[in-house]
């Protein structure tokens, strides 16, 4: 443990974002997880949780949580994947 009261207080701010970084973590995650696996069962529910998984990227990205770029990049696979199904669905 430090001895400065600076670098105590940084450690215990530190732990405080941590935590709160993993939560967000935890939900785009599972957001995406969940839009994934509509996806691929076929399920018409897929476009909405696709939405949903992405307002989260967009909201954790806000939040410094992931780098803006990651969120991007996330959102665009996620909505070639969902593209990609439709148009098999569509032929």
């Amino acid at each position: 443990m430090a001895n400065i009261k600076s670098s105590k207080k940084d450690i215990i701010r530190s732990r405080k974002r941590r935590l709160r970084n993993l939560s967000w973590r935890s939900r785009v995650k599972t957001a995406v997880r969940k839009a994934r696996m509509a996806m691929a069962a076929g399920e018409p529910v897929a476009a909405d949780l696709t939405r949903a998984a992405c307002r989260l990227l967009d909201k954790a990205a806000a939040k410094g949580t992931i780098h803006k770029r990651q969120a991007a990049r996330r959102k665009s696979r996620l909505a070639a994947r969902l593209a990609k199904i439709a148009a098999g669905d569509a032929s």
